[in-house]
């Protein structure tokens, strides 16, 4: 693989990466949000599997096709079973459109957007230093990275329903693994596995507790929960 040809694919997959954080606050329909969320898993097991390539690093390789497995794959299927037994409840609360649609966020979609907009320019502000450190193609789109870790917190904080935090979370989780493997060209498959068990460990305590969240209230939105508090 050439240079030219190796800096032009990574900053697709980086593209398309940052493209997908930015779609999903764009979307309501949950169902679309986490096929944009199995998309963007695709594209951070291309940015790993690029970057294995070009270091002929077959180790990092053999992680990006497992990161790809677990994000694109793994994580999806929980939370479209997730969505599926939302959708069955149809009959039982009769708000099954409400329950697989982010219907009232807490930002609309226009100052999303433009959030998220403001959240990538600080990226590259605060990046800014380290890549002037070491300037090859990864840590170019280092600021990437980052920007898909601000939008995913800004995902977690203003959305209501509860799968829509989830995928909030596992956006964020995205981010700081690009960001790792972008500054330093990978971490340990050993550790990568751990996060990886931690991330899928807390995706399904995650379907348990907005499982049990319809079970018990008939729905899955936050403030419901907190007014049930107050």
């Amino acid at each position: 693989m050439t240079g030219s040809l190796y800096t032009q694919l990574l900053d697709l997959a980086c593209g398309a990466f940052l493209l997908a954080a930015v779609i999903v606050l764009w979307v309501r329909e949950l169902t679309a949000i986490v096929r944009i969320f199995a998309l963007q898993g695709i594209a951070l097991a291309v940015v790993v599997v690029l970057l294995g390539a070009h270091e002929q690093r077959w180790d990092l390789v053999g992680v990006g096709i497992g990161i790809g497995v677990l994000r694109a794959g793994v994580l999806p299927y929980l939370m479209r079973r997730a969505l599926a037994a939302l959708t069955a409840d149809r009959q039982r609360y009769g708000t099954a459109a409400a329950e697989t649609r982010e219907t009232q966020p807490l930002v609309n979609v226009a100052a999303s957007l433009l959030t998220a907009a403001l959240l990538t320019l600080l990226a590259y502000a605060v990046a800014r230093p380290l890549t002037e450190l070491n300037p090859t193609p990864a840590t170019r789109a280092l600021p990437v990275g980052l920007a898909v870790v601000l939008i995913g917190f800004f995902v977690l904080v203003t959305r209501r329903r509860a799968l829509a935090q989830v995928v909030g979370f596992l956006l964020l989780d995205n981010g700081i693994t690009a960001t790792a493997f972008l500054a330093i060209s990978g971490v340990p498959l050993i550790v990568e596995l751990g996060v990886s068990f931690d991330v899928l460990l807390a995706v399904l305590v995650l379907q348990i507790l907005t499982t049990r969240m319809r079970a018990a209230f008939g729905t899955t939105d936050i403030d419901d929960l907190r007014e049930l508090h107050d």
